[in-house]
């Protein structure tokens, strides 16, 4: 989805015409749930945080939900996503941190948009530190220090950030000197058969201690096979992500499979 900057008010300005349609609650028309899936830590060996992924009422994939979003329901849909996200994660028993995709172009005022994030995870008793918003660097982010201001907001109101999918698209490197999230999730692209593609790994130490450097988190996702695993460790990343551990549960909060963690301690 593509932004357009000059269709949302600067910060400083009045609100959208936009924001009336969220308070008047005008339905979606379409309903929707989610599937959770786990982030470890091989250091720990202990789920770190559930990633909240889209599906339809029934578990269908996130394309038959996605596909009915659109300009007049954007901004509607993004809301309750979150508060979706929050009400289903804490009824399952959630005891990590969640992890919630939010789309950026949804957002008119950071300021004003996350009130309703603020409400649900008050009243579902989430604190606000336990939830991570995650956006793909694949958005199109036109205006970078607008981008910025919103995740600076949400940081501001004790949110942690990530940025999804790091390496799949061509502003990570800007956005990331534009802002430095708590967290970046390396693009299951570049994970795919690390332990056999040198350019990959290369790629990927880099990565590492570039985000160590400016104290942020490594999080490699879509890991598939226990190669990749200990190519990853290896290189220094013990956050995972993939079906090697943990295919996503529909409305569930899945284990891991015990066959995953590596048979040594992470190096």
């Amino acid at each position: 989805m593509n932004i357009r900057p000059s269709r949302f008010t600067p910060l400083d300005g009045a609100a959208p015409a936009g924001c009336g349609d969220c308070r008047d609650g005008q339905p979606l028309g379409f309903d929707f749930s989610f599937a959770f899936q786990p982030v470890v830590d091989l250091a720990t060996r202990q789920i770190v945080s559930h990633e909240a992924l889209v599906r339809g009422p029934a578990g269908e994939g996130a394309g038959s939900v996605l596909a009915r979003v659109d300009e007049a329901n954007r901004y509607r849909f993004d809301q309750a996503c979150r508060v979706k996200a929050i009400k289903t994660a804490v009824a399952l028993g959630l005891q990590t941190r969640l992890s919630i995709n939010f789309l950026p172009n949804a957002v008119y005022k950071p300021e004003l948009c996350i009130r309703t994030t603020i409400e649900a995870a008050r009243v579902h008793g989430l604190p606000l530190q336990r939830i991570v918003f995650e956006v793909t660097e694949g958005e199109r982010v036109e205006d970078g220090p607008w981008f910025a201001q919103i995740l600076r907001e949400y940081q501001r109101c004790g949110f942690m950030t990530a940025i999804d999918d790091f390496g799949a698209g061509y502003a990570g490197l800007r956005l990331l000197s534009d802002f430095q999230p708590d967290i970046v999730k390396i693009d299951m692209d570049l994970v795919r058969g690390i332990d056999t593609h040198r350019p990959r790994q290369a790629i990927v130490r880099h990565l590492a201690r570039m985000a160590e450097d400016m104290r942020v988190s490594v999080i490699a996702e879509g890991i598939e096979t226990p190669a990749e695993r200990d190519c990853l460790l290896d290189l220094g990343v013990v956050l995972h992500q993939g079906w090697l551990y943990a295919r996503p549960g529909f409305q569930a909060l899945p284990a891991v499979d015990p066959a995953a963690w590596p048979a040594g301690p992470a190096r």
